[in-house]
């Protein structure tokens, strides 16, 4: 069963050993984030956390880390946790194809049971915030999915936005918020303050995984999230229409904050530490007025750790971020075989792929840097031959050891956009990118000793599958006798 509230998940991963729940009491600062990123540094199958006991809170719930692992990761889908990332991925591509799944319009929503508005609106009130890194410049939500509207097409379902962009806390009813260029929200905004308007927007946190998942997805700007939802849940996502604003916002969400963007007005934002693995400087960003908050009575509070990978946002980012570059790749160049862009949201991708004709790979490599995704975010990538494996990485850097000649394989592609919190832009917001070729030339590319490659025996699968048995019943045989 799709989960339809983050509740519903962390039970799950709770029955399935995924849940860590720390009855000591902590402190806010620094053991809750500290926690979270030790989770990151114990192995692949760290758990999420689970605090109630916080020192300086009353009744705090909060939840770090719920996505942080391959195995919470199968779990949020639906799927065995022991299941490899490698098939978590070709799972996600399956069930992308089955987009759009028209989402189910729900009465009652939990987040209805308690409301502030106006001057009665109190952030402290409701949340427990903290500091997630030493050098934050303040309290921050930064796993909130956050619902706004084309304000000149205001009726096209798909041209809503749910996005994750990170929120400073800046007042008890005052937010700053970083509209990334490149994602929809920015959009949104700009028609909005050409016409002197402010935008509103729905700020929905502790959500269900999938949500948090497509809000975390570069999909098409007229491409719905809630519809991506329903695809990837294999069940029409339940969604409900918030009081205030009447926008789309998740049936399940634990809080509700409604507002604006107030339009033309900037504020200094920042530092935070981000997903980069450094900290971003002060900026003037957008300011948020909160203007109504509904949320359920003892409202979980999620939040997400970001620094030095790994951490959860990598396995958040991971395979939605691998899923729609390998779909808008595919539609294009028919013999892309696989994307991995697992590494620090797509800075790094690699992919996998079979040749037309000599350059091709190189061709394929520059269109990976123009899809919407890759315009901001790819700023290197590593091209291998169909038989490599780009999740394998043994065999990527066998390929770029025995098959890249920098006489040639190097492409440099000079002042390209990049997001501005890539830390070696320079200015910020601009870098030269780069696509290393570690393919086999073809024809009429006529370079290098290739024509003898050694290839696995025809028999090498068959002892793969005898080998693992044997192991297995190994293992089993130790396991009765120990």
């Amino acid at each position: 069963m799709p989960f339809d509230d983050l509740r519903s998940f962390l039970d799950a991963l709770d029955e399935q050993g995924q849940l860590l729940k720390i009855s000591e009491q902590v402190k806010a600062e620094p053991d809750i984030a500290a926690a979270a990123n030790a989770a990151g540094r114990i192995g692949e199958g760290s758990p999420a956390l689970w605090f109630d006991n916080v020192e300086g809170f009353d009744n705090a719930r909060i939840a770090m880390n719920t996505i942080g692992s391959w195995q919470n990761h199968a779990i949020s889908m639906g799927l065995p946790a022991n299941t490899t990332t490698k098939h978590q991925v070709d799972e996600f591509i399956r069930r992308w194809d089955t987009f759009p799944i028209a989402p189910e319009r729900r009465d009652n929503p939990p987040w209805a049971e308690n409301s502030v508005e106006g001057e009665d609106v109190n952030l402290f009130d409701i949340l427990p915030l903290f500091r997630l890194n030493d050098g934050d410049g303040g309290f921050y939500l930064d796993k909130a999915s956050v619902v706004s509207r084309d304000p000149l097409d205001p009726d096209h379902f798909g041209k809503q936005n749910v996005g994750i962009y990170r929120m400073e806390v800046k007042g008890k009813r005052k937010l700053g918020l970083q509209p990334v260029p490149m994602h929809d929200i920015a959009l949104h905004l700009y028609k909005a303050e050409e016409r002197g308007d402010d935008l509103p927007v729905a700020i929905t946190l502790g959500n269900d995984p999938i949500i948090t998942l497509m809000g975390a997805t570069p999909l098409k700007y007229d491409q719905s999230e809630y519809e991506m939802a329903g695809a990837i849940r294999q069940a029409p996502y339940p969604i409900a229409t918030a009081p205030l604003t009447g926008l789309d916002v998740p049936w399940g969400s634990e809080v509700v904050i409604e507002g604006v963007i107030e339009g033309r007005k900037r504020e200094i934002e920042g530092p935070f530490g981000e997903f980069t693995g450094h900290y971003s400087g002060g900026r003037n960003m957008t300011v948020v007025r909160i203007d109504k908050i509904s949320y359920r009575t003892n409202p979980i509070f999620e939040s997400l750790y970001l620094g030095m990978p790994w951490t959860e946002v990598d396995y958040l980012i991971g395979p939605a971020t691998c899923v729609p570059l390998y779909q808008q790749l595919k539609a294009e160049f028919p013999e892309v075989q696989a994307v991995n862009a697992m590494y620090t949201h797509g800075l790094l991708a690699i992919i996998s792929t079979k040749k037309r004709y000599g350059g091709f790979a190189r061709a394929v490599g520059m269109r990976a840097m123009t899809t919407p995704h890759g315009l901001g975010y790819v700023k290197m990538v590593i091209m291998v031959d169909e038989d490599v494996d780009p999740f394998d990485l043994p065999q990527v850097m066998w390929a770029l050891s025995s098959k890249v000649n920098a006489a040639g394989d190097l492409v440099q592609l000079p002042n390209m956009s990049v997001l501005e919190l890539d830390p070696g832009s320079s200015p910020a917001g601009i870098t030269d990118k780069l696509i290393i070729d570690a393919t086999t030339p073809v024809a009429p590319d006529n370079r290098g000793h290739y024509s003898q490659p050694v290839k696995d025996l025809p028999e090498t699968k068959e002892w793969i599958s005898k080998l693992n048995e044997l192991i297995a019943q190994q293992t089993g045989k130790k396991e009765k006798t120990s």
